[in-house]
């Protein structure tokens, strides 16, 4: 018989409430299976919570207190899980920061910036602090920290997600952080798809007019719930998971593919924009005075 992975409780609420969960239903003498059927979800759905990875919906949670007599604590704590797993990010994003997670594959269109799961600390600060000037050095590294601690998702050797992101020739031209930097940036991208954690295409400047020049787009697909999509603007988010308008945006995104360097040519690219910066070579910057 299997033994169970040990649950480290200190890392943080989520593992915490997972590990009371595993006590208390291990006290009660309940099997993985016996309390998922009773409360009518799957068996990985309350495995996944046992080990800090999943949040419990709050009518699991009821039923939950209800089958171990437990007096309302997990139902209670509910919205402790939900806030420390949210902590860092926006609220309208804590759907896609849980999804991330048991995707199947994420595919994703960034026109403006690096995508946050492959972005450095120095990336993330600068973009952080350009956007918050007034903002207090305790609340960017909570944001920093919240953005490392997605970025682990490529470290897990058992659960890696197929991710594929295509970005405009533009965005490894554009110096958002000094030479040396930038360099390590996109040092940082090319080396994940070369150890076959990631895949990237880039968009040529030279493209022409093409599929979601207006929208960025992350597309989410899983192996036991139905897809979905999340688009995000400064200070807003919208996830979409009805299956037409996903399947629209998946067409989309895939005449993008289409439209995107090859795989060999795109990592060429960003290794050769990397060299640029590292020598010092800087874009080709329009002059003021010739602006209309």
């Amino acid at each position: 018989m299997a033994v169970a992975k040990e649950i480290d409780a200190s890392a943080g609420v989520p593992e915490f409430y997972g590990k009371e969960l595993r006590y208390k239903r291990e006290k009660a003498g309940l099997t993985l299976e016996r309390l998922a059927a009773g409360g009518f979800c799957s068996v990985s759905l309350l495995s996944e919570i046992e080990r800090g990875n999943r949040r419990m919906p709050p009518e699991l949670a009821v039923y939950v207190d209800r089958a171990l007599d437990t007096d309302g604590f997990f139902a209670r704590r509910c919205e402790d899980v939900s806030e420390a797993r949210r902590r860092g990010h926006a609220g309208y994003f804590e759907r896609v920061l849980e999804a991330e997670k048991q995707a199947l594959t994420i595919e994703q269109w960034s026109p403006g910036v690096v995508p946050g799961l492959l972005q450095t600390e120095a990336y993330m600060r600068a973009l952080f602090q350009g956007e918050c000037l007034r903002e207090l050095p305790e609340e960017t590294n909570e944001k920093v920290n919240a953005r490392l601690t997605r970025a682990q998702i490529f470290e897990d050797d058992h659960k890696v997600p197929e991710y594929w992101a295509i970005l405009p020739e533009v965005l490894l031209r554009t110096p958002t952080l000094p030479p040396q930097q930038m360099a390590e940036q996109l040092d940082h991208i090319a080396a994940l798809i070369e150890r076959g954690r990631i895949f990237v295409q880039i968009v040529a400047w030279n493209a022409g007019p093409h599929p979601l020049m207006q929208s960025n787009i992350m597309v989410l697909d899983f192996a036991d719930a139905p897809p979905l999509s999340y688009m995000e603007g400064q200070h807003h988010g919208n996830t979409v998971d009805d299956p037409g308008l996903v399947k629209q945006y998946r067409r989309s995104y895939d005449l993008l593919r289409a439209a995107a360097l090859p795989l060999g040519a795109s990592l060429a690219m960003i290794k050769a924009a990397a060299e640029e910066y590292r020598n010092g070579a800087q874009p080709v910057r329009l002059d003021r005075r010739n602006l209309a």
